[in-house]
This record gives structure tokens, sequence and C-alpha cells, in this order.
């Protein structure tokens, strides 16, 4: 599948250009994706969360998560962080609209848990350590940070979509109207029902298995391979698109502010 759900053929969306393709590995959401679902989860975070999501940035970053969420992206190929790529997506079987942990959790060599939902699993409980102090010599806190905003927002992927030429590029403008469709507007009414979670560490099972299905529905219904898409298809995939960044800047400021509270008995010890 596409997104962060790799088969056989990969849908690559891009404005104005759109075709089908196979690429191998398929990527996670474009550079404005990730860092829109970022900006979106700091400005949900309280006090106490935020000061630790700061306190392990960078300072040339100034604080803002931002502008490493590509990070992850960037360095997947670097030999000292190739282990990492297989965690940017799920291997599901062709043809299967649905998703199982056990069956498509794994790498290209069967190895069990690489997969994006076994990465924020992984990170998860790596950043539950944070109060122990950050020269916790079992975890790069920050690169645990870094990586988990990421998966959260790769996992929530459901085509593979450039955002760069959507609203005349102004970044800033989308961030600002998918914000106010929080607040008041679109989405108000579904906020609490996105971020119910019981089991931090079981809840990626449920964004991966609306991803797959949202990826049959929307990216592949109608669709043949090496046909140009046509620009009703992207108008009408769109909405679905800006929903998934929301939902997964929503979900990201859910976990870091329960993982970074004074209770986080809620989140499994590694």
């Amino acid at each position: 599948m596409a997104s962060a759900f790799r088969s056989s053929t990969a849908l690559v969306l891009v404005f104005g250009v759109a075709v089908l393709c196979s690429v191998t590995p398929v990527q996670g959401w474009s550079k404005e994706g990730h860092i829109l679902t970022c900006r979106i989860a700091q400005n949900l975070l309280e006090a106490g969360p935020a000061h630790a999501v700061k306190n392990l940035l960078p300072d040339y970053v100034k604080g803002d998560l931002s502008v490493l969420c590509v990070w992850p992206d960037q360095i997947r190929y670097w030999y000292k962080y190739r282990w990492t790529s297989p965690l940017h997506y799920i291997d599901t079987p062709d043809q299967a609209c649905s998703y199982e942990y056990d069956r498509d959790c794994h790498d290209q060599h069967g190895l069990k848990d690489m997969c994006v939902d076994g990465a924020i699993q992984n990170f998860t409980s790596q950043l539950q350590h944070y109060s122990e102090g950050i020269s916790d010599p079992r975890h790069n806190m920050t690169e645990a940070l870094l990586f988990l905003s990421h998966f959260v927002g790769d996992i929530h992927q459901i085509i593979l979509t450039a955002l760069k030429e959507y609203y005349d590029k102004d970044l800033d403008l989308l961030q600002e109207d998918l914000e106010k469709n929080i607040t008041n507007g679109l989405w108000k009414d579904d906020i609490s029902s996105w971020t119910e979670c019981n089991d931090l560490l079981a809840c990626p099972h449920t964004y991966a298995s609306e991803s797959i299905e949202l990826a049959c529905k929307y990216g592949y219904e109608g669709v043949k391979s090496g046909v140009t898409l046509s620009e009703e298809y992207f108008d009408t995939r769109m909405p679905i698109v800006m929903k998934r960044i929301v939902q997964g800047g929503l979900r990201l400021a859910m976990i870091l502010n329960r993982i970074f509270s004074e209770n986080h008995a809620d989140v499994a010890a590694t």
C-alpha cells in the first residue's frame, strides 16, 4: 500500500503533475506535512511537556520542534542510521486493505517490530525514561523525540503528497486555517475521539489501521497504474490529507503531554 504502507505500487501525488509509478522504498509525508504536524502538536503542549520538549532540542532550533521533524528522512540512508529505513512504513500485503501487527510489522528480512507502528512504541517507551535524566546512557532522548515526532506523522499518511504549492507556498496560512478548524470549525466536535487513547503503546495500531483503510478507499479506488491522475482526483483527496495531518498533530501532542506529565504510569517501561 502507499503512504506509510508499502506494496508493489506506490502512489505519488504532486501538485500539477500526478502519476502512478513504482518506487521503493516509499517515503513519508512531504517536508511540509511533517512541519505542519509538529507545529500543530507543539502549539497544543501543556506547560511542563512544552518545557521538556524544548529542553531536548538543540539550541540552534530555538525551541522549534518543526525545524527537525524531517531529520529522520534526511539521515535514514546514512550508514549509522540505515537500520531506521524500515521504520518509515508498514509492509502490508498487496490487495490487503487491513492491518495486522504480527503479519505486517517487520523489515525486509522478517525482523519483527521493524515498522512505523513498532517504532512509535519503541520511542514512546524510551522517552518515558526522561524523568531519570537526559544523560541516561541507554537512550538518546533527543533522537527519540525526533523519531517519535516524525513517525507519528508517517503513520497518518494515506498518500505521498507534496504540499509546497498548496496555499501559494504559505505554510503559515495553511497552518492557521487548519488550527481554526480544530478550535471552532470543521473538526471541533471530533477532537476528543481522535485523541482518545487508553494505552499509548497500543493506539498506533489504530492509527495504522485507519491509514490503510483510507489508502484503499481514497488512494487506489478507480486508479490504474501508469495513468496520469486528474485534477479532480487531487482536489477530492486533499481534504482527507489535511485531516490526517491535523489528526497526527493532535495525537502527537496527546502522546507528548502524557509522556512528559508527572504521571505517566500508563506508558509501559522498556
